[in-house]
């Protein structure tokens, strides 16, 4: 079964309109959806969890009817956004007693577990926290209910290096049950690179491509050169053109290039970026 599946989706504001979105995310998978700001990402989320009401068209959320966004639902989806939403007197302790009584499969011993991984005080109160910790605690209690699946905006944003690393070994830990699955939405590419099984990209509220990642990488890759030779290179081989002073770098399909011609690989960084300044 599909943890997610989003069909021709639409969400008109006076000044942005999410047009008509097709996602599909599988069971066992995380899909990364990227964006740059103001390009649909955390509409699509709050359109997922029913926080605001679509226009027109689809959203199932394992097996069922996002409008039915009900308690069955909420056990099994944690969801971490960008704001954390906990009160700021609460402590660690405390946000877990509220969360025993909050969800029925809560798991006092996960929770432990993960604020302890995760290096959070016991004692100090939420208010006292810095950003990264925040998301890390939203992050812990996400994970302590037994869900099936993640729903995370930008929830690696305000974690150092280290601590993104680790927070993103948990999502792939996390996905190697086949019944579990994660949706996350981040600017940090490379962290989304690392972790994520599928990749969609959304600019102005369009979706510009959505596909299994290593598939991506596999098909496209980067040509360093001469002007001369870039016009020498079948239509179909080139994607998308950066030129300069020097030369041309082309974002190329590899296998329409021609033998002689050395193609370097592409990052999903990289492969965005270029979309996004063709699309502009």
């Amino acid at each position: 079964m599909n943890a997610l599946e989003i069909r021709n989706l639409t969400k008109s504001y006076p000044d942005f309109t999410l047009d008509n979105l097709n996602l599909t995310l599988p069971g066992g998978c995380i899909l990364g959806l990227i964006g740059e700001n103001g390009a649909g990402k955390s509409t699509t989320i709050k359109l997922i969890l029913d926080m605001i009401r679509k226009d027109s068209g689809t959203i199932t959320i394992l097996g069922r009817d996002n409008a039915e966004y009900d308690k069955r639902i909420k056990e099994e989806v944690g969801v971490v956004l960008d704001e954390a939403g906990i009160p700021e007197c609460l402590t660690v302790a405390q946000v877990g007693r509220v969360m025993k009584h909050t969800f029925r499969n809560w798991d006092e011993a996960e929770y432990s577990r993960l604020i302890r991984k995760l290096g959070l005080p016991d004692k100090k109160p939420f208010k006292d926290f810095s950003r990264g910790m925040k998301m890390k605690l939203a992050i812990a209690v996400a994970m302590s209910h037994h869900s099936r699946l993640l729903i995370l905006d930008e929830a690696t944003s305000g974690l150092d290096p280290v601590v993104r690393d680790e927070v993103v070994e948990m999502f792939s830990e996390f996905t190697r049950d086949e019944n579990h699955s994660v949706l996350i939405s981040s600017h940090i590419v490379s962290d989304l690179e690392k972790l994520c099984d599928y990749v969609a990209f959304l600019h102005k509220g369009k979706l510009m491509l959505c596909e299994e990642k290593d598939r991506l990488l596999e098909e496209y890759g980067l040509l360093h050169c001469t002007a001369e030779e870039l016009k020498q290179l079948p239509a179909e081989a080139v994607r998308y053109i950066k030129e300069n002073p020097y030369g041309a770098e082309a974002m190329v399909r590899r296998s329409a290039v021609p033998d002689g011609l050395h193609v370097s690989p592409i990052s999903i960084e990289e492969l965005f970026v270029f979309m996004v300044k063709e699309a502009r």
